[in-house]
């Protein structure tokens, strides 16, 4: 059986469905997928054993030059890709006009979510079969249920409740050789300002985690992350800031990690999918429906932490989430250091 994945963005809703392929192979054992997915994360599906091919789509690029791309060779060959490949099924588990578009091109019968639980209504016109997905669910959640319902299998339970997903990602693919020390990577970029972590928190964590004798890795993404980095490390005198990576590199980065620290971003969700420990901090948004999913992950939300009255904090919205808070979590994922 072979299956044709459309979900194209962001890097947290890609990592997230890797959990419905483990359940559907091992229902289905000789399932196979091929994925469509935006070019700047076109990687992270070929981490799962089960996927053989990725179909890189441009959506970001071509909308900014809409009539031009329509007309280009790399959109003509992307539909001819859709259209001559046998799929025994489609499944468009983005739930946008966008990814129900790519779905259209195809030959076979699609599936994605009904009028209530998709994200955008008008998508389910593209759609053969309609499924019901309660919205309240965390996101791997649904769309473990939308690949069972659409695959006709039960998600494994034990005693009536549902067993957890797993991300199907062997970490070792990652591992570098070499000695690395005991080290916390704290992943400090995301978008809206509200959901950063206060630049002076990190200053202070990272002083802590340097005094235990912990390495301290800074990753960044764009220059503005890059140039965050660079003060958190002077100011720490002590942590190390990374060069440009990409995603593997980060991955390979994560993977010898003892933890992590990150606020709500793709990298979290990386992070998850690898296993490796972790505290996400949130102060705006709610980790119920789309926060760190997996084994030791750890959700630290400002809201049930005692309100810290400093103007001098920014954003605001994370002033309780303290740096002698998230040490007191931190700490105890760690390994004993060997005097």
């Amino acid at each position: 059986m072979r299956v044709l994945i459309i979900k194209t963005t962001s890097m947290g809703d890609v990592i997230h469905t890797l959990p419905a392929l483990n359940d559907a192979v091992k229902a289905i054992p000789s399932i196979r997928f091929d994925w469509v997915v935006e070019e700047g994360f076109e990687e992270i599906p070929s981490w799962h054993p089960a996927v053989d091919e990725v179909i890189p789509v441009a959506i970001r690029r071509w909308r900014k030059s809409l009539w031009q791309s329509l007309g280009s060779a790399e959109w003509k060959q992307c539909k001819q890709m859709l259209r001559q490949r046998h799929y025994d099924c489609v499944i468009d588990a983005q739930g946008l006009v966008k990814s129900a578009w790519l779905a259209r091109y195809t030959r076979a019968p699609r599936f994605g979510y009904d009028k209530n639980s998709v994200r955008e209504r008008l998508a389910t016109l593209a759609y053969h079969h309609k499924i019901a997905v309660p919205k309240n669910m965390h996101a791997v959640e649904r769309t473990r249920q939308l690949f069972a319902e659409s695959l006709g299998y039960q998600l494994p339970q034990e005693n009536g409740v549902l067993n957890k997903g797993h991300y199907g990602v062997d970490k070792a693919q990652f591992i570098t050789s070499g000695e690395t020390k005991p080290n916390v990577v704290f992943l400090h970029g995301t978008t809206r300002h509200n959901k950063h972590w206060p630049e002076s928190y990190w200053v202070e964590l990272c002083k802590i985690m340097c005094d235990q004798g912990y390495g301290v890795y800074l990753p960044w993404g764009n220059e503005v992350e890059r140039e965050r980095a660079l003060r958190i490390a002077e100011k720490a005198n002590c942590a190390e800031v990374l060069p440009k990576l990409n995603i593997r590199g980060v991955a390979c980065v994560l993977a010898k990690a003892n933890a992590v620290v990150a606020v709500d971003t793709g990298l979290g969700h990386l992070t998850a999918a690898l296993g490796i420990p972790a505290i996400s901090l949130y102060g705006t948004t709610s980790p119920d429906l789309v926060g760190a999913y997996g084994d030791n992950q750890t959700h630290l939300c400002a809201k049930d932490f005692t309100p810290v009255n400093d103007t001098a904090i920014d954003p605001p919205e994370m002033a309780a989430l303290t740096p002698a808070v998230v040490a007191e979590r931190l700490l105890p994922l760690l390994p004993e250091l060997v005097e």
